[in-house]
């Protein structure tokens, strides 16, 4: 990526909500408790014909009784690290804090290009108030309002002037997507950290940890991916915090957006839950590609025969969406995690496999002679062409006499044999009947 902008500071200035103005968008979730972000979060922004890429950080802070404190300032320092250009904000209500002044010495040491953004200032008096800023020794301050935009426009374009290149409009455009669900504390962080070989998401017992989705670019098996991380979703009656509940919207919303699912399932607790098929149901409900990981699988007492034996149920609790992949394996022992990828690739390519019409018939209409459908009161049912529609996961229209009388037990045996015949393994197919 290039023209990357990293807001930093203290915690609870308003850097998450100024990225949502920056991109236009309320992915940053946005609370008055301070420490909400705790991730690195990105975003696409535009100004005067330049494209550039914004990075929300958590809140850097230094002795609080924050568990967190310690992996927040180390995603701080990394986003720093890659920026081409740093925001360094500070709140015009609260004033120049020790805080400020510390992290400023932490700013400095970057040698990127720093502007001083003091937010908050909606009124005279506040822009003001600014000057005591000066003290930091980071040259003027460019006073903003996150929640009106004041400002905005002036600091903007002077950012820009530090751009080497126009960039492009949106670098992940076309890259398939992988959102990796599961309720809290199933190990998704871990997951996508050993398989990126970096600490991208902040991992510890806690459930609920992750609480916006995360982006991350990965490559596999010569393709290009993005590999979302996101927050467990629990069930609704247990989401009391209204941070959690913008969570796991944020989870739906990655999984909405996406390609394929991982669904993480931890092997240690009590195997397949109801959650856990609520989560299954949402990403089948969507079309999705789906593939299921038992994760914590180290932590099983087992022999050789455990694993046939807990997927046989959990295909029989799943029916009837058992037609996803169940790969059984250990983030932490690093036991099967690229299989598990692999898998997600072979998903992604069924949910776009196209077969051609002429196969389609070939194929299908053997296997309806095999079993044609069972007669409605004395009226013969003849299917007499199929075809594919043009649509994001696989759809098959079956032309018929009596399509109104074809029953669920049938439509059920036409996806079987196109599953024995064409693969689709981790996908639904969906089948329509139409009269001709």
């Amino acid at each position: 990526m290039s023209n990357i902008v990293a807001i930093v500071g203290r915690p609870n200035v308003g850097k998450s909500t100024f990225f949502n103005r920056l991109i236009k968008e309320r992915q940053a979730i946005m609370d008055d408790q301070s420490g909400v972000t705790r991730d690195r979060h990105y975003g696409y922004a535009y100004w005067t014909e330049q494209y550039f890429t914004v990075v929300d950080t958590g809140g850097y802070v230094v002795g609080s009784e924050d568990v967190f404190e310690g992996a927040i300032r180390e995603q701080v320092e990394i986003a720093m690290d890659e920026a081409d250009v740093i925001l360094f904000m500070v709140d015009s209500m609260t004033g120049l804090t020790d805080l400020d002044k510390d992290f400023a010495n932490v700013v400095r040491k970057s040698k990127k290009p720093v502007f001083l953004v003091v937010n908050k200032a909606e009124t005279r008096d506040r822009e003001m108030a600014a000057a005591e800023f000066y003290e930091l020794g980071l040259g003027e301050p460019y006073t903003v309002s996150s929640q009106t935009g004041n400002g905005t426009g002036d600091l903007l374009d002077d950012v820009v002037k530090h751009f080497k290149t126009p960039g492009v409009e949106d670098p992940d455009a076309g890259i398939p997507k992988i959102s990796i669900l599961g309720r809290p504390n199933v190990g998704k962080s871990s997951f996508l950290n050993v398989l990126t070989g970096t600490e991208r998401s902040i991992v510890t017992d806690i459930a609920g940890t992750t609480r916006d989705a995360i982006n991350t670019r990965y490559k596999a098996y010569g393709k290009d991916f993005i590999l979302v991380d996101t927050a467990g979703i629990r069930r609704k009656a247990r989401v009391k915090e209204a941070i959690e509940f913008y969570s796991t919207l944020r989870s739906v919303k990655a999984m909405e957006e996406s390609d394929v699912v991982i669904v993480m399932i931890d092997a240690s607790a009590k195997g397949l839950e109801a959650q856990d098929l609520h989560i299954i149901g949402m990403a089948h409900k969507a079309k999705k590609g789906i593939v299921i990981m038992m994760n914590k699988w180290d932590l099983v007492e087992k022999d050789s025969k455990t694993s046939d034996k807990i997927r046989k149920e959990m295909i029989e609790r799943l029916a009837p969406m058992d037609y996803m992949p169940i790969i059984f394996g250990s983030v932490h022992e690093k036991q099967r995690i690229f299989q598990v990828m692999e898998k997600a690739t072979e998903v992604y390519e069924n949910k776009s496999k196209k077969i051609t019409t002429s196969k389609l018939n070939e194929v299908m209409q053997v296997e309806i002679e095999k079993y044609p459908p069972p007669a409605h009161r004395g009226k013969h049912i003849k299917i007499k062409y199929m075809i594919q529609l043009p649509t994001p996961s696989p759809t098959f229209v079956f032309f018929c006499n009596h399509p109104k009388y074809i029953k669920e037990s049938y439509v059920r045996y036409l996806e079987n044999r196109m599953r024995e015949n064409f693969g689709f393994e981790g996908v639904a197919i969906t089948i329509f009947f139409r009269e001709k």
